[in-house]
């Protein structure tokens, strides 16, 4: 028999939350950064070079299988983000800068996240289980309703999430997977209601999985979805469960462990199951004390705010915790929260726990007492109308140089930057401003209570803190994470030479010399004699060894103006 639900919601509490703002809210989430910038370091500009080359290649099938740049695979065996990319740059116009075509591509693989967690949760919270108390007199939420109110509350919870600002805007292999994994996660959750489109969202999200990078995180989360279907059919033919509501039929179950059986088949026939376990405390110099303790620190800033909404819920649906719209989601967040504590890819891992703890947070909303909620709303008021008047300021500083100590000091992080006002980018960001306070003055005034109002506020202030430095930081942001200002210094030196050999470059580099540079790389070893030589200071040491140093002259060290890491020693050949 059932547990009581610790739910209590009446109807007045689920009134919809308008379409128009949602969908403006995730526009104004999506779009900023879409423009005025190249791609940024590491994993961003390594990804799009990738995407470039297959765009380039006239190779065939087999380097669609295989991507390569300048000889090396990918750190990630992903095949689907580099071919969504690579599809993007040829079909975009010729107008369209390939890395804005890129982007766009995967702005939209977002906004399907977006799409397939709010229907994934608006499915999980119409079981019977997740329905708050009737009332003795009528009154209570209407199913449908209320499972509207809850899918509202885990989007907004979703694009809270701190995590999500920097990697859900990058062209990465990571952003993919979450799209495929919310994929896999809307298609168990609404299988049971519907039948084709769910079908084929589980087709999508365990293959894509497979092709993104992430075969055995796709793998755990099919077989673990296997099992717990199969437990709740069985109590179902027990008798053990009496809820009236669609149920997962045998057809159902074996359409999962076909999907997660053909990802499986999938991934060794490309040959991409690769275990790269690595427990924390395992890299030279560092003890498991300071590993626990990074990772603990990345799990609380990276989920926040859901993750404390998360906690609550665990709590107080502990009797229901085999209940289908509490152990699905928690499964899906166990399975990355596993990857990232037993890898090395560690925020790319938790990004795909997000949808997950969005729900779970979600499913918190209808047991708050007023109180909490109020907390809530105060600490993120507090917190990101702090963050954006801290925006404002630095922006200011930039621009006229007062207060000087905020100027001084963004003059000492990026070197060298000359700031340029806009009027396009300060007029959004006045607007974002002004809707931000319009948004506040909305929650603190008198209105009818809404399941989801608690997390307006939290939503909202992410979308606005991203705006804010998508406008306003744009171009000292892009100046200081990208490879350009280094690969201009280059180009200023070398003009636009034959061609450049590279010794023990990395991936980025060579991406960024490629994309921003327009140079033709070679490998110093097996390729043409070129007249300039770019190389790594990690391989200074064998130089020596390669080539006849007598015959090189060494012109400098070109340094990415913030960040000494990056150097780049760069040789011209004297004679023959």
């Amino acid at each position: 028999m059932n547990q009581p639900t610790p739910a209590i919601v009446a109807q007045s509490a689920v009134r919809r939350l308008p379409r128009v703002a949602l969908l403006l809210l995730c526009a104004a989430y999506l779009m900023p950064g879409l423009l005025g910038r190249g791609p940024w370091k590491s994993a961003d500009i390594a990804a799009f070079g990738y995407m470039a080359e297959l765009a380039r290649t006239t190779e065939g099938l087999a380097r669609w299988l295989d991507p390569m740049l300048l000889g090396l695979r990918p750190e990630t065996p992903a095949l689907i983000p580099y071919w969504i990319g690579a599809w993007a740059i040829k079909i975009a116009p010729t107008w369209v800068h390939p890395d804005l075509a890129v982007r766009i591509a995967f702005a939209l693989l977002l906004w399907g996240t977006f799409t397939a967690t709010w229907y994934a949760v608006y499915y999980l919270a119409r079981t019977t289980q997740a329905q708050p108390v009737a009332f003795a007199f009528g009154g209570e939420a209407r199913p449908t309703d209320y499972a509207r109110a809850i899918a509202d509350g885990a989007l907004l919870a979703l694009i809270a999430c701190l995590g999500l600002a920097q990697l859900g805007h990058e062209t990465t292999p990571a952003l993919a997977q979450l799209f495929f994994s919310a994929q896999f996660f809307y298609g168990v959750a609404a299988l049971p209601y519907r039948r084709l489109g769910p079908m084929i969202a589980l087709l999508v999200g365990t293959s894509g999985m497979t092709l993104s990078g992430g075969p055995t995180v796709g793998l755990a989360l099919g077989a673990g979805c296997v099992f717990f279907l199969a437990m709740e059919r069985r109590r179902r033919a027990l008798g053990q469960d009496q809820d009236e509501e669609p149920g997962y039929s045998a057809a159902a179950i074996a359409t999962i462990v076909g999907a997660t059986v053909l990802a499986g088949l999938l991934a060794a026939w490309l040959g991409l199951l690769q275990w790269k376990i690595e427990l924390p405390g395992s890299q030279p110099g560092e003890t498991l004390r300071a590993a626990l303790r990074s990772q603990a620190k990345l799990l609380l800033w990276f989920t926040w705010p859901a993750w404390p909404l998360a906690v609550w819920t665990l709590w107080r649906w502990r009797r229901q915790l085999g209940a289908r719209h509490v152990a699905l989601p928690l499964w899906f967040a166990l399975v990355p929260l596993a990857a990232t504590w037993t890898t090395n890819f560690s925020e790319r891992s938790l990004l795909l726990a997000l949808p997950a703890f969005a729900t779970l947070a979600a499913f918190a909303l209808p047991t708050f007492r007023r109180s909490v909620a109020a907390l809530i709303d105060w600490f993120t008021l507090l917190f990101f109308s702090g963050t954006a008047i801290l925006i404002w300021v630095i922006w200011i500083a930039m621009q006229t140089g007062f207060p000087a100590k905020t100027a001084a000091n963004v003059a000492k992080l990026a070197p060298g930057f000359v700031p340029h006002f806009s009027i396009t980018a300060l007029l959004f960001a006045i607007v974002a401003t002004l809707a931000w306070a319009w948004l506040v003055r909305w929650r603190t005034g008198r209105h009818r209570a809404a399941l989801w109002k608690t997390l307006v506020l939290p939503g909202g202030g992410a979308a606005l803190c991203w705006m804010l430095l998508m406008t306003l930081w744009l171009p000292v942001l892009d100046y200081a994470r990208s490879y350009a200002p280094q690969v201009r210094a280059i180009v200023e030196r070398v003009g636009q030479p034959s061609c450049m050999s590279e010794l023990a470059l990395s991936r980025p580099h060579i991406a960024a010399l490629r994309h921003h540079g327009q140079i033709n790389l070679q490998p110093l070893m097996g390729g043409p004699s070129c007249p300039w030589l770019v190389v790594s200071p990690e391989a200074i040491g064998r130089l020596h060894t390669l080539v006849n140093l007598e015959g090189w002259r060494l012109i400098g060290t070109l340094r990415r103006p913030t960040s000494p890491s990056d150097d780049l020693l760069l040789y011209q050949r004297t004679r023959p």
